[in-house]
């Protein structure tokens, strides 16, 4: 893969804030699309971000920025898109720019609502782009402690290593260490699965459940995880690894969490709209429920998810997460 390719970051929360300081570690110049005109005002005048991260400042010269999604299209070799999932589809209705043969990295960790498809299946089918340019960003990885530059760890799944291995390359610094693999569909479902995960963990933290059920509810999540991700896409993998079980652990566990931060007040007993207007960035794991039961319920033969099941009663039923979790608890071991 040329070295000299242009990379673009499509987004302007955390996580896209966090993706473009890894990039400017190693590159002389890197794009940045953002829909706020505001933002991008800001950090020409300020040097960082107004609403995400901060404290971290960034070299202007190093930076292409644009309110255009046109514009970066065109300027870019690798389109990062780092946008929640829900807003995906109206940003991607403004492209005008043929796409088909950028490579295209999904940092999204959530299903195309209007699809029903992975981003990455939703960039194959609907714009051309071959399954051997089509990449996804995992964990374990909070953007926080990017912007401490604590240790952490990425995980590029790509069906063409080569390309894993270079964009692997563009993120990787002291405090980044990267590993790459071809199982991109696994690796985007537990990517969204995850969410879900942390959002059952943070109602159980409300409830007043404690630690030792906490390790049980993980156990059995990395579990169901597995039997979901094998009935989509059956290949050889271990669930054990980072992509999988440490990006679960740490949105699980983690205060950074904002999925855990969104269960935690369900559990203390917010409705679902109170706690979204309290939060002020997207917990994708709530869309990912919807997409997650809608999945299982299409299949002929459904896979057992006690817990996506709990959490989508508790979310889109307005169930007593109490009365739920006392059911969910008889039915995990």
């Amino acid at each position: 893969m040329d070295t000299s390719l242009k990379y673009a970051v499509f987004g302007a929360g955390s996580w896209a804030t966090a993706i473009v300081k890894m990039l400017c570690e190693n590159l002389n110049e890197v794009g940045w699309y953002m829909r706020s005109v505001y933002t991008k005002e800001h950090l020409l005048r300020e040097q960082h971000n107004p609403n995400y991260l901060s404290s971290v400042e960034f070299h202007m010269e190093q930076l292409k920025l644009s309110n255009d999604i046109n514009e970066m299209a065109e300027y870019a070799d690798v389109m990062i898109f780092a946008i929640p999932s829900v807003f995906m589809h109206s940003e991607l209705e403004k492209l005008k720019v043929d796409i088909s043969k950028k490579i295209i990295v999904s940092a999204v960790k959530g299903i195309m609502p209007e699809s029903g498809l992975l981003v990455g299946e939703h960039f194959t089918k609907f714009y051309n782009v071959s399954d051997e340019n089509i990449a996804v960003i995992a964990g374990p990885c909070h953007a926080e402690e990017v912007a401490l530059e604590r240790l952490s760890y990425l995980t590029i799944s790509c069906a063409d290593v080569s390309k894993a291995k270079a964009i692997a390359k563009t993120l990787s610094s002291d405090y980044i260490k990267t590993k790459v693999n071809d199982d991109v569909i696994g690796v985007e479902y537990a990517v969204m699965l995850k969410n879900i995960y942390a959002i059952a963990a943070g109602i159980a933290h409300g409830l007043g459940y404690g630690d030792n059920f906490q390790s049980v509810l993980m156990s059995n999540s990395i579990r169901e995880m597995k039997r979901f991700i094998r009935k989509m896409h059956k290949m050889k993998r271990n669930i054990n690894n980072s992509a999988y079980l440490g990006d679960l652990l740490v949105t699980g566990y983690s205060v950074f969490s904002r999925n855990r931060m969104f269960g935690n007040m369900i559990g203390k007993g917010y409705t679902v709209k109170s706690a979204m207007m309290e939060m002020s960035m997207v917990a994708e794991g709530y869309y990912a429920t919807k997409s997650a039961h809608l999945l299982n319920e299409k299949n002929s033969k459904k896979t057992k998810l006690p817990i996506i099941n709990a959490v989508y009663e508790i979310l889109y039923e307005n169930k007593n997460p109490k009365k739920v979790f006392k059911k969910l608890t008889e039915k995990l071991d």
